[in-house]
């Protein structure tokens, strides 16, 4: 089993006929004197650390990118748009919401290259020029179409270091063989749209995607299957995965440490999948993933880490997720994970907002959007 699972258990210690889920049990900080409250007491966050409102107003606000000269454009699907927040006066606050690009189709993630606007529509890859304004100077130009929008509907895209596009397509179900192979994958374009592949697949649904500052190798954040017996609000654990060229993930065979989804039981090919980089809570459901090595207004020991968003559960009796976790990481990869901003969800698990996106702004502070609460949070030292 790998190092970095925090717990690893078989049912009968006696020898086992199949490996038992692995299960990755949430972490919480327990030394409440090493955090404080923020915004209003609303949030806790490690003592030394701020939160206040960068944005609010913008119902639905999903993915958020840095656009030319570090101006925050960030993604409303349900209001089809992208919208560019300026902050022309430098007083960390949004002075305006303005509308960067309409009539889109349920877009969620953004990616800039220059002057381009990279868009990953619910049913198509586009890119748009901005105008000296930072907003779009014409209509979007398709570059790919997907198969489908059925199922997970969400679409993610970033920039690799080969400078080619790398667009994350969940899959259309819970748990299927698909029929079209670019679902449960991270497909991979060059920047005019062309020569699109499946570059990693076995990813039921990979919604943040980062390039890892020194190893420029892919992390994605994954959100394994529901339903699964004998313990469905502990098992699988959601993942963190760093992709391979070719390589598979295991869905829908295999979750885990290569274990066996029992619909196929297919243990000759989950013997040959990718292990995950780090498993952590079931159905917390991780989304946006940052890499701090920019992140000026954080201590030096964060530098190295990354911070991921959760969302949070739907189907847990005891509602999990719905916070910031920082990924610690060793020799430039993930060995565990902790709080580092929680307090949206409240002790009767009731909430009164859910993490997205996580991203580093040019002053070194980190940007955080909210769905459900419709608000973009600063935090910073």
């Amino acid at each position: 089993m790998p190092a970095n699972l925090l717990t690893v258990f078989c049912v009968a210690l006696a020898a086992c006929d199949s490996p038992e889920p692995a299960l990755a049990r949430d972490t919480v900080v327990a030394d409440t004197g090493k955090r404080v409250r923020a915004l209003d007491g609303r949030l806790s966050v490690p003592r030394g650390f701020k939160v206040a409102y960068f944005a609010k107003e913008l119902k639905g606000v999903r993915m958020m990118a840095l656009g030319p000269s570090g101006v925050v454009y960030a993604s409303q699907p349900r209001s089809s748009r992208v919208v560019r927040l300026p902050d022309a006066n430098r007083d960390n606050v949004a002075d305006s919401i303005q509308v960067a690009v309409s009539g889109l189709t349920r877009p969620t993630g953004l990616a800039f290259r220059g002057d381009w606007l990279y868009i990953a529509n619910s049913d198509a890859l586009v890119r748009v020029r901005l105008d000296a304004n930072g907003l779009a100077s014409g209509k979007p130009e398709e570059l790919a179409k997907f198969s489908g929008t059925n199922g997970h509907s969400t679409r993610t895209v970033v920039i690799g270091a080969d400078s080619a596009l790398y667009v994350s397509i969940g899959s259309s179900c819970n748990l299927c063989i698909e029929e079209h192979e670019d679902r449960a994958t991270v497909m991979r374009y060059d920047l005019d749209g062309k020569n699109g592949r499946v570059f990693s697949k076995g990813l039921r649904n990979a919604v943040g995607v980062a390039v890892h500052p020194s190893t420029k190798e892919i992390w994605v954040t994954t959100h394994e299957r529901d339903n699964l017996k004998p313990d469905h609000q502990n098992l699988p654990p959601e993942e963190i995965d760093i992709l391979k060229d070719g390589a598979d993930y295991g869905w829908p065979y295999c979750h885990s440490d290569r274990v066996p989804n029992p619909e196929y039981n297919d243990r000759a090919r989950c013997a040959s999948t990718e292990l995950p980089a780090l498993m952590m809570q079931a159905h917390s459901a991780p989304l946006g993933i940052a890499f701090l090595a920019n992140a000026k207004r954080f201590p030096k020991d964060y530098r190295g880490d990354a911070l991921v968003a959760f969302h949070g559960s739907w189907n847990r009796d005891q509602p999990t997720g719905a916070k910031v976790v920082r990924i610690r990481t060793a020799k430039n990869k993930p060995v565990r994970y902790e709080d580092f901003v929680t307090g949206w969800q409240l002790k009767d698990g009731s909430r009164w907002g859910r993490p997205v996106d996580v991203v580093v702004t040019t002053d070194g502070s980190v940007l955080i959007s909210d769905d459900d609460g419709g608000a973009i949070y600063r935090v910073y030292r």
